[in-house]
């Protein structure tokens, strides 16, 4: 089943508290995830940010708003148990809501605290705080993948050879811009755009290809990179694409003994992106939590 958000988590929890024993939250994640019954790929599905399990957010958030309503005391650090409110709470037998909580004066004013300058910083009913601004920023790389692509086609096909080798140099791979600006475009035999070193000594060589196929790529023009690097007596590959590849592609070079790596439009927007290539970053936020550590006694 999907990873229910957090306002489903809430009345588990209180369920779960309804023992009037101490909870630790990890346990608490771990029996919820077997109430909700979430495989093991969904209790380990990242947030978009890829710092901390979807699940995990999830209930330690729900743990945060019961906590504000005063329907769960937080007894010590990662350790709640329920409270009297709590219990009135799961007396109800509704499933509890921001809607519900919202009702009461402590929660009310843990609300008001969200807003600047007049205007309220929402809470979302079906995401945490820290998913809506992982929402946001893939939003926005989601824009920019797209932009990144159409203007990659739109440019000469010299320019993306370039860009393919200015991003492989920024992602660590070994030699100069000249060294590489050499190869591109002039080993002769139709199937190798460039080749780069793969570590600063030289001590191997990675082929690129490099073209702005509009169609997905099929096995064929994969086979045919794999016999240009025959041909070299190359091992390692890198095949790019603005397109997509077939799943035949994709499970062709897995098959084989060479090393080649497939990477589809997204992907290589991606990559630009994380490298800062054909990019510049506009602003950067830090997202912070309180350290609890820090306040323990020494």
């Amino acid at each position: 089943m999907p990873v229910p958000d957090y306002q489903a988590v809430m009345r588990p929890w209180l369920e779960l508290a309804s023992d009037g024993e101490d909870h630790v939250l990890q346990e608490v994640i771990a029996a919820l995830g077997d109430r909700f019954e979430l495989t093991p790929d969904e209790r380990a599905e990242l947030l978009p940010s890829g710092f901390q399990a979807k699940f995990t957010n999830r209930v330690a958030w729900a743990a945060t708003h019961l906590t504000r309503a005063s329907a769960l005391t937080r007894v010590a650090r990662g350790r709640y148990r329920i409270t009297d409110r709590g219990r009135a709470l799961l007396a109800s037998d509704q499933p509890i809501t921001i809607a519900q909580l919202s009702a009461y004066p402590e929660y009310q004013e843990f609300k008001s605290r969200g807003k600047v300058t007049g205007a309220a910083v929402s809470v979302l009913d079906d995401v945490t705080p820290a998913e809506a601004i992982d929402v946001a920023i893939q939003s926005v790389r989601s824009a920019v993948s797209t932009e990144l692509l159409d203007r990659i086609k739109a440019a000469p096909p010299e320019f993306f050879e370039r860009l393919v080798v200015d991003l492989l140099l920024a992602m660590g791979y070994g030699g100069s811009r000249r060294d590489a600006g050499e190869a591109v475009g002039k080993s002769g035999d139709g199937g190798i755009d460039g080749v780069i070193k793969e570590d600063r000594l030289g001590l191997d060589a990675v082929y690129i290809q490099a073209k702005r196929w509009e169609g997905p790529v099929g096995r064929p023009a994969v086979q045919q990179f794999s016999g240009s690097l025959d041909l070299h007596k190359a091992t390692k590959g890198v095949l790019i694409t603005t397109s997509s590849f077939t799943a035949d592609a994709r499970d062709y070079v897995k098959s084989i003994g060479k090393r080649i790596i497939l990477i589809d439009g997204f992907h290589l927007a991606d990559l630009l992106m994380d490298n800062e290539v054909g990019v510049v970053t506009e602003a950067t936020y830090r997202l912070v939590r309180v350290d609890p550590g820090f306040f323990e006694p020494g």
